[in-house]
């Protein structure tokens, strides 16, 4: 008796929060949704204003500082004259460069509310849509003085972006730009599988990706990644507007660094090295003599004649050979792949070391030393929610590793180009979610002056040539033995400096004839080319909103 009474005073009570969570789901979703008919009433009274030439919003649903693309068109576009609203959300410090200009303003977008995120994602992701529409439009209808004469927005995400410009360009008369960087959803198919409802929805078609179809189908104008995603979305949902490619390109203040940069870098990065890494690396005697670099005549040069000298830093013969990997830590890069190749490395190293030590013993035998393979410091940089349990495994992997250490570092924006900079070789595992998209990182090398090994995916040969500007692996034993082909008597690799004199070259070279680099695309063999994000930008999209083409 007692029992079944406590059954039903556990029902009661169940059925109870049940109903209160109810009220106050109803209760939340309806505020929302007089907010939403408050700003779209608004909205419709910005008909009256005509959009305002020279002004643009740019909208990236995500970190406005870990948006590098969207931070380089805001930039291009100030740089035009243009009134520029960069939109998105606080986060990461954007680029100096960008901040410095008059004619923009961030504006940041609002976060939803601490109580989302203690509830399940098939209740939260409503509540989160709900609320990032409310704040958007707002930011358009309110932050906005008056109609931008174009608004861009980033895709993916498609939801609710592609939509609210769509509603909104449609009544003020702003035209939209898509700027199609991936497939909306192949990125949640990141976050929550493929076989996720939500997936599903937006992944359902007969040939078309039913939201994205819908909403971004038809716009002013679309720039692409990469030729490979022009022709599919063309092909497959025949797009209407200005068609452009508009490949990444890191800005201008991404490029080699010179021995002096490098010194002054690791004297900054020093106070960051783990006593562990320090007894791997050579040692340092700061300032005079990093990890990496030494000025000329230490340590014979007093203290103080070190100082006034004109003497400037060079890099060390005996440094290791520093390779760098960037990476959001999300399942579309598989790390395991790394690991292997490194292990693989690690093994090679000792084999081969071991036997130049014993031929060495010949005072003649100076080829043999020329093939050892150097001790390499593999840093890993980005944030994201894999990186735990890796670099853990990578502790316990190192413990007895001789000739590799791989560590994660987080750098401010300032300082990323500045290790890429400095680094001897570029490693990606990017795999591309949908085989359309390019990876920003071997971008971001190669403006660095920096060769890559790369993951071989659908559209990597648009960026990365192999053999001329890095080398493509399929696997971990086949990045172990680029990693052997290209360290192999480093720092005096033919092979490596191959690489990186092609990429030199490339760089040097201006793009000031159209013609050459026709539809953006780039050039086969020693013909290679390449370009700054500002040379590109100026061919590509400038003639699209300085003017109407013709």
């Amino acid at each position: 008796m007692h029992m079944h009474q406590a059954q039903v005073s556990d029902a009661a009570m169940i059925a109870k929060e049940g109903r209160d969570f109810h009220y106050f789901f109803t209760f939340v979703a309806s505020s929302f949704f007089a907010l939403l008919v408050f700003l779209i009433v608004n909205v419709f009274q910005k008909v009256r204003q005509t959009p305002k030439l020279r002004s643009v919003a740019i909208l990236v649903l995500g970190d406005v500082g870990r948006s590098p693309r969207m931070m380089y068109h805001a930039e291009s576009f100030a740089k035009l004259g243009f009134d520029t609203y960069l939109i998105g959300y606080k986060g990461s410090k954007p680029i100096s460069s960008l901040t410095s200009l008059p004619d923009v303003r961030l504006c940041y977008l609002s976060e939803s509310p601490a109580l989302v995120t203690q509830i399940p994602f098939i209740l939260a992701a409503p509540i989160k849509i709900i609320y990032q529409i409310a704040t958007i439009l707002y930011t358009l209808v309110f932050d906005i003085p008056r109609p931008p004469e174009f608004i861009m927005v980033q895709n993916p995400p498609s939801i609710p972006t592609l939509a609210l410009v769509w509603l909104v360009g449609g009544i003020t008369g702003s035209k939209i730009i898509i700027d199609w960087h991936n497939l909306g959803y192949s990125i949640l198919a990141l976050k929550l599988g493929e076989t996720h409802p939500l997936v599903n929805i937006a992944k359902r078609h007969v040939h078309h990706h039913l939201f994205e179809i819908i909403f971004g189908r038809s716009a002013y104008a679309h720039l692409f990644v990469t030729n490979a995603m022009r022709n599919h979305l063309e092909q497959e949902w025949g797009l209407i507007g200005h068609k452009a490619v508009l490949h990444d390109r890191p800005p201008s203040h991404f490029h080699r660094c010179l021995p002096l940069e490098v010194h002054e870098f690791f004297i900054r990065l020093g106070c960051s090295i783990s006593p562990s890494l320090a007894d791997f690396l050579p040692s340092a005697s700061l300032p005079y003599m990093t990890q990496f670099t030494e000025v000329d005549g230490f340590p014979s040069y007093s203290a103080a004649s070190a100082l006034n000298s004109l003497s400037t830093p060079s890099l060390r013969k005996d440094r290791p050979a520093l390779l760098v990997s960037s990476t959001s830590w999300t399942s579309d890069e598989d790390f395991g792949i790394l690991l292997e190749a490194l292990k693989l490395y690690e093994s090679r190293a000792r084999k081969v070391n071991l036997t130049n030590s014993e031929n060495s013993q010949s005072k003649h035998d100076s080829k043999e030393r020329r093939q050892i393979l150097p001790r390499v410091w593999m840093v890993i940089t980005g944030k994201g929610p894999l990186k735990e349990g890796y670099m853990a495994e990578v502790e316990l992997l190192q413990k007895n590793w001789q000739y590799v250490r791989c560590t994660s570092l987080w750098l401010e924006a300032e300082d990323y180009p500045l290790l890429l900079g400095s680094a001897d070789l570029g490693v990606s595992l990017h795999s591309s979610s949908s085989a359309l998209d390019l990876p920003m990182k071997i971008v971001d090398m190669f403006g660095c002056g920096l060769p890559v090994c790369a993951l071989d995916f659908a559209c990597l040969p648009e960026l990365v040539k192999d053999s001329i500007n890095g080398l493509i692996f399929k696997n971990a034993s086949e990045l172990a033995k680029h990693l052997e082909t290209l360290l192999t008597s480093f720092p005096s690799s033919t092979t490596l400096d191959s690489l990186r004199t092609t990429l030199q070259r490339a760089l040097q070279v201006p793009l000031d004839v159209e013609h050459r680099v026709h539809n953006h695309e780039h050039q086969e063999g020693d013909n290679w080319e390449w370009g700054s994000w500002s040379e590109n930008w100026n061919r590509v999209v400038k003639p699209l909103v300085v003017r109407d083409p013709e």
